[in-house]
């Protein structure tokens, strides 16, 4: 089934929505395709979500620069297509208006298993995802901008992410334990101390961040900063007090979570919460 949203002010933009084949697993998330035909420029900021994305596009092209490091969206190079590895600060995604294409976001491990290749490597960066799947996605992004309608299109997906994924090297599965501790990082949103998460793989902390970094793409402690963001942004937008929103989600105290807001999004909570309207849905990282 597909499910479809208008953008509010115009209907410049248009969102369809599928479920992947169950056969997939737990590891991708919901198929979200796009068209935008805003017509003019625009600029939205992609908060780090510790998920790994992978946008195929048909049409326009986007660019993603770092916010707090002197780079624009507008100076930072155009992609079609990109995969987006794991992030510990946020990007301004940029377009001139015209952008149509698919996104689908990967739990890091499965991501890992898919692409064959270390998640160290594509943390922090954005990269054309035949660099990362070879022309097998090219020729996966024609036939997807070719079908007629996105109930086909996401079919198409299903049926080559079954073929990749049981193609994949045995080799490339994740290990249990990486496995166990992504778990225990995500149920206590990051709030696990390292050492006990570390503990309870039976691992030392060296050996479980160098395994973390090539099926992750981060060490537990820069996941964990990640995770523990995402909560506060959950609980602060449905009005909960920020002294007790830190404390809930494992700061210090309210400077500390300002902080970390400030050096992950390049704004202090206040004016993230302000400006939310302007945060993408369109790129995972």
């Amino acid at each position: 089934m597909v499910r479809r949203r208008v953008c509010t002010g115009g209907g410049r933009c248009q969102w369809y929505y599928g479920r992947p084949d169950a056969r997939l697993g737990p590891g991708i998330g919901t198929y979200r395709g796009f068209r935008s035909t805003a017509g003019v420029p625009q600029e939205r900021l992609v908060v780090p979500s510790g998920r790994v994305s992978l946008l195929i596009g048909f049409g326009g092209e986007l660019r993603l620069g770092r916010t707090g490091c002197g780079e624009a969206a507008a100076a930072a190079p155009a992609h079609t297509s990109v995969v987006s590895g794991l992030h510990t600060r946020a990007r301004v995604l940029g377009h001139r208006g015209d952008l149509h294409g698919v996104e689908l976001t990967l739990a890091p491990w499965a991501a890992y298993r898919l692409f064959g290749t270390s998640l160290g490597e594509l943390a922090e960066t954005v990269t054309d995802p035949a660099d990362v799947l070879g022309a097998r996605v090219r020729e996966l992004g024609r036939a997807l901008e070719a079908a007629p309608g996105w109930r086909e299109r996401f079919a198409l997906l299903d049926e080559a992410l079954l073929r990749w994924t049981a193609g994949a090297a045995p080799s490339r599965e994740p290990s249990p334990a990486v496995l166990e501790a992504w778990r225990l990082l995500e149920r206590t949103a990051g709030s696990l101390p390292i050492a006990e998460l570390a503990a309870r793989t039976g691992w030392s902390v060296r050996h479980l961040e160098n395994r973390f970094r090539e099926q992750i793409g981060l060490t537990p402690k820069r996941l964990a900063r990640v995770l523990r963001l995402n909560r506060a942004i959950r609980l602060l937008a449905t009005g909960g007090p920020a002294a007790g929103v830190a404390a809930d989600c494992g700061f210090y105290d309210q400077g500390h979570l300002s902080r970390e807001f400030t050096a992950m999004t390049g704004m202090p909570p206040g004016r993230f919460l302000a400006a939310r309207s302007g945060t993408s849905a369109w790129l995972a990282g």
